[in-house]
Parts: C-alpha cells; sequence; structure tokens
C-alpha cells in the first residue's frame, strides 16, 4: 500500500455511505491522532485502539443526526505521495469558507487548521473535513 492515509480516508467515506455504525481501519500513531481530531470536533463518536489477529486496529463509532444523516459530509486527502502540498501559516485555506477544517501535520504535531493559525505554525495539509 503506497499511501495508507488515503485507505484510511476511504475505509471512513465508504462506512459513512454504506451508514455502518463502526469502522475499522490498521492502526497507527498518525491515523489515532486523525481519528481523536474527528472525536475532538464531533465527527465520531468514540475511537479505540484493538488487537485483532495480534495486530492493533483503529475502531471508530460514527455519528449520525436524526435523519440517519452522516455528521461528516466529505473528507478528501489533500497532500499524497506523489505529490505533497505545504502551506505556510499566512497561507492555510478556510475549507467551505470555515465550516470544514483542514488537518495538518506540523512541526508541533498533528492539527486542526484554526489551532495551527493560533500556535502559528504551516505544514502539510493531510485531509480536508466538512
Amino acid at each position: 500500500m503506497t499511501d495508507p492515509i488515503a485507505d484510511f480516508l476511504t475505509r471512513l467515506r465508504n462506512g459513512l455511505m454504506a451508514r455502518h455504525k463502526t469502522v475499522v481501519a490498521p492502526s497507527s500513531k498518525l491515523k489515532h491522532r486523525i481519528a481523536q481530531i474527528l472525536q475532538d470536533e464531533g465527527y465520531v463518536s468514540d475511537v479505540r485502539v484493538e488487537q485483532q489477529s495480534g495486530r492493533p486496529m483503529l475502531s471508530m463509532t460514527l455519528r449520525y443526526d436524526e435523519q440517519n444523516s452522516p455528521m461528516l459530509d466529505g473528507i478528501e486527502r489533500v497532500s499524497r505521495p506523489g505529490l505533497r502540498r505545504y502551506t505556510g501559516v499566512e497561507d492555510i485555506a478556510k475549507v467551505r469558507n470555515g465550516i470544514g477544517m483542514a488537518i495538518l501535520s506540523t512541526s508541533k504535531g498533528i492539527m486542526t487548521d484554526r489551532q495551527a493559525r493560533i500556535d502559528r505554525v504551516g505544514g502539510e495539509v493531510l485531509c480536508n473535513v466538512w
């Protein structure tokens, strides 16, 4: 697999379209931090790391509203192995005019675009979420 982050986001996107209650993906520190950010922002309700067949797997419980539509409308990979996307703090774009958020990998760790502006750091734009 050349892009495990894209695989993780695709599993999440497919689980939402199929209206699954939970989504399971191979775990890593980076994917776990992205899932924690999604939980902190209210897009998923629970994030756990479980052992399955001796391998750590990331299990996320998805959130839906009263009409059974997902809280997460869209998620897209921005930076990829073939074309890395970096941005300075002044150039961090607002996702969907501020309704969504970008997740960045910075020198201070993985964080949202709002937190990166507060901390005055730029970095690699991993994905956009709305």
